[in-house]
């Protein structure tokens, strides 16, 4: 049974939208505003800029494909089944953990909101039942999964922009254009800042239940990243401008909330965040089961993974799974490590992806390179995308990549015995 084409224009751009605007803006700006102070709006729109060069070499290489998969099939059909399965494993990996560190920051506002969710048992349940939930309305349909994430998406957007509107009077030219720029840390913290950028390469995943994938998705990626880089930049102006430097450590912006509008605006800005953190576990829990159907689609894994629900044409045995491997890992772990991981992980997906591209672009049919969206300035733009992510990854630590390798060996297992059932037959 085949997979729907139910995702248009909008629903793309709400896949892109939640899958990047998720935890990190409410979690970070205190983050980094400790290293980065008076600086925080303009490293996170340079990082946005630079970060833009991966954004498009990724808008190109889904302008080849209209198949479920994204990553997968472009380190496949580059490098080989060997790469496509790593790299569709590092993706899923990512989302995964991903999903795990929101669902924790979900469960830590919602404690904000009362002393009765601030127990371990309260943290618990929560992330028990927003895993459980986002699981199975995903198991009934894709259809279901993009209006749950437009739903989302104006419950989280609408407060954001209070915010800054509210929040821009207190701006000054010293907060603007401050006199000192310097940053502690850089790389550490731009590794960390980065979590806020990351998750836009779920919505390649879905081009095979996406109308026109090779069109929309490409435009959709490069409009609302633009836009969510603009939005990222005031709202952390606004942060800088209302809260004092001492309490960047300790403040979110549910503070921010409460200084512009007490109360009341404490508790929409807390509410936009759990708003926000659904939006993004949606897209994950969306986007990231489609990888495992496809790497079992190329037989890269166990064609367990490959089911489709009879009723409801959904990978249901994937999005299964990774609301199960979600849900172990959100209750046993906390954000910072998770955050770290994912972005780690992503990255390494990511240089596989860059690095297809050439390849791509060169066993591409005449047909296909007309209709592709291509790059200007030749390969420049896909070298500047790799240096990034190489720099990137070198700010990584021992630790994690020892935890990367555990989970590399995995997935590399599943990998083996799909490969052995296989050679059987």
């Amino acid at each position: 049974m085949r997979l729907k084409r139910d995702i248009g224009f909008f629903g793309a751009a709400f896949i892109v939208l939640n899958s990047v605007i998720g935890a990190g803006i409410f979690a970070l700006p205190g983050k980094i505003a400790v290293s980065a102070g008076m600086a925080s709006p303009w490293l996170f729109l340079v990082v946005g800029i630079l970060f833009l060069s991966i954004i498009l070499t990724f808008a190109e290489l889904a302008s080849y494909y209209d198949q479920t998969g994204g990553p997968v099939l472009y380190a496949r059909d580059a490098f080989g089944p060997l790469a496509g399965f790593s790299t569709g494993w590092l993706i899923f990996l990512a989302r995964m953990t991903a999903f795990a560190a929101n669902a924790n920051v979900m469960a830590i506002y919602l404690a904000s909101l009362s002393d009765v969710f601030a127990s371990e048992f309260a943290r618990m349940a929560i992330i028990t039942l927003v895993t459980g939930g986002l699981t199975w309305a995903n198991v009934l349909g894709v259809k279901d999964g993009v209006r749950t994430m437009g739903v989302f998406t104006f419950l989280k957007v609408i407060p954001l922009l209070l915010l800054v509107l509210l929040g821009l009077q207190h701006v000054t030219g010293a907060t603007l254009v401050p006199a000192d720029f310097q940053i502690d840390n850089i790389g550490g913290t731009t590794l960390l800042l980065i979590y806020a950028y990351v998750g836009f390469e779920t919505v390649g995943v879905t081009a095979g239940e996406t109308s026109q994938p090779q069109r929309t998705i490409p435009i959709a990626l490069i409009r609302t990243l633009l836009l969510t880089g603009l939005l990222y930049f005031f709202i952390v102006l606004v942060y800088i401008s209302v809260i004092p430097a001492a309490d960047y450590a300790n403040a979110t912006l549910v503070d921010v909330g409460r200084s512009l509008a007490g109360p009341a605006g404490a508790l929409v800005i807390t509410f936009a965040a759990v708003f926000s953190i659904g939006g993004n576990l949606a897209s994950s829990i969306l986007g990231a089961p489609r990888i495992l159907f496809s790497l079992a689609e190329q037989r890269l894994m166990p064609q367990w993974f490959g089911n489709v629900h009879t009723k409801y044409a959904t990978p249901d045995r994937a999005i299964i799974v990774m609301g199960a491997m979600a849900l172990a890992l959100g209750l046993s772990s906390n954000f910072v490590d998770l955050a770290i991981g994912s972005s780690v992980v992503r990255l390494l997906g990511y240089i596989i992806c860059i690095a297809s591209l050439p390849v791509i672009r060169s066993k591409a049919t005449p047909e296909a390179r007309e209709s592709a969206w291509r790059l200007p300035g030749g390969f420049t733009i896909p070298v500047v995308a790799l240096v990034i992510c190489f720099w990137l990854v070198a700010q990584s630590k021992g630790e994690d990549w020892v935890k990367v390798s555990i989970l590399l060996v995995i997935g590399l297992v599943l990998y083996l015995v799909e490969k052995w059932y296989y050679a059987r037959k």
